[in-house]
């Protein structure tokens, strides 16, 4: 048999030898994801959702602004460094309107995580 005949002939299994070599050792596991928040878990966000104006405005003062709508109204509190938009609408018709959306976000524009601020806004007003 020629070399080339003789190494034609080696190749598969040569490249299969490759394939079966000692399994991977561990490589570091998988990080561990947050288990979902149990009911009242959500910080500050449970404690104005679902709630009407006036519980917000107790809790969290004058709106700097507040504007209805045909359906709804939204409350704007500025606050502990934060801008929070609380919208408000009717759970069912003629019932009174209730958060049922926040928006938050810095005195810049930029997002911020809404329960950090709700309960900046909490803060700043002594609750």
């Amino acid at each position: 048999m020629t070399v080339k005949r003789l190494f034609v002939a080696l190749m598969p299994s040569a490249l299969l030898a490759g394939c079966a070599g000692t399994p991977p050792e561990e490589g570091p596991s998988l990080p561990q994801l947050p288990a979902p928040p149990r009911a009242g878990a959500l910080g500050g966000l449970d404690t104005i959702m679902g709630h009407d104006a006036d519980f917000l405005t107790d809790r969290l003062g004058r709106p700097a602004q507040d504007l209805r709508e045909a359906n709804g109204r939204r409350l704007q509190f500025v606050s502990g460094g934060c801008v929070l938009d609380a919208y408000l609408y009717p759970p069912s018709a003629g019932r009174e309107p209730v958060v049922r959306y926040i928006d938050t976000r810095l005195p810049d524009g930029r997002d911020t995580d809404r329960a950090t601020c709700v309960n900046a806004q909490l803060r700043a007003r002594g609750r």
